[in-house]
């Protein structure tokens, strides 16, 4: 089978799978085109090829969360409001750090298996929404780091927000999908400014198509037919797949 189809297809599988959570998919993004010949492409390629699809899926996957009534604005709001201008900011520079790579993957697999094990509420009513202080402040330190390192910040944001009981596992998808979308947009604005927009429609056009059509399928799927428990196990798998991703980067396996 022609790497080009294989691509397409890891990145409708991507989308579905990240869209289900309420996620844009960059890290998955990231990782399948980082296994092909597009690995020769420079980080910045990647980056901004990933900010776009996840733009579009994570835009898919608000819409059907917010239409099925998972969305609370009270939560999203104060973490939007100062994680946009860091995003923005973070694109702007450009960091290669292994030993923030290592933290991280170590960060999200622990995030993950606490998931794994039933650690947060699944009851509107068990929910404790932050203080505003406290959601502002880690916009600030998500949304730069996303802005850094090209996603939109989702395998940061929702197990924070799990994990402290937050939000039900449904509610936090659409506060992620929002979010995300808008750090996506933020960090591409960034680039945008410091002139360094490497974009390959004709690449992009067929990533696009099938991304589109993951997410669509995996964003009905996870906001309309799972259950809280479904979407907290596919969160989790979601965080594994990105520590993955991550570890395999520092050994030049995933560049």
């Amino acid at each position: 089978m022609p790497e080009f189809v294989m691509v397409l297809l890891g990145l409708t599988l991507v989308a579905f799978l990240y869209a289900s959570v309420g996620h844009g998919g960059a890290s998955g993004y990231l990782a399948i085109l980082s296994l092909t010949s597009y690995a020769t492409m420079s980080n910045e390629w990647l980056k901004q090829h990933a900010w776009c699809l996840n733009l579009i899926v994570a835009g898919i996957a608000f819409h059907h969360y917010r239409r099925a009534g998972h969305h609370n604005s009270n939560l999203t709001l104060p973490f939007i409001v100062t994680s946009i201008p860091a995003a923005f900011v973070g694109g702007l520079m450009v960091v290669n750090d292994v030993i923030y790579d290592t933290l991280l993957s170590f960060v999200l697999i622990w995030a993950a298996i606490r998931i794994m094990q039933g650690v947060g509420v699944d009851r509107e009513d068990e929910v404790k929404l932050p203080m505003k202080s406290v959601a502002m402040g880690t916009g600030i330190g998500i949304g730069g780091i996303s802005g850094i390192i090209g996603v939109g910040g989702g395998i940061f944001l929702s197990p924070i927000l799990v994990l402290k009981g937050w939000g039900t596992a449904k509610t936090v998808a659409a506060t992620s999908a929002v979010f995300i979308w808008a750090n996506s947009f933020a960090g591409l604005m960034g680039v945008i400014v410091r002139g360094g927009l490497d974009l390959d429609i004709s690449i992009l056009g067929p990533f696009v198509l099938c991304v589109i059509l993951g997410g669509f399928i995996g964003a009905r799927f996870g906001s309309a037919h799972s259950s809280q428990h479904t979407v907290r196990r596919l969160l989790a798998i979601v965080l594994i797949l990105a520590a993955l991703r991550r570890t395999l980067g520092m050994f030049g396996l995933w560049t």
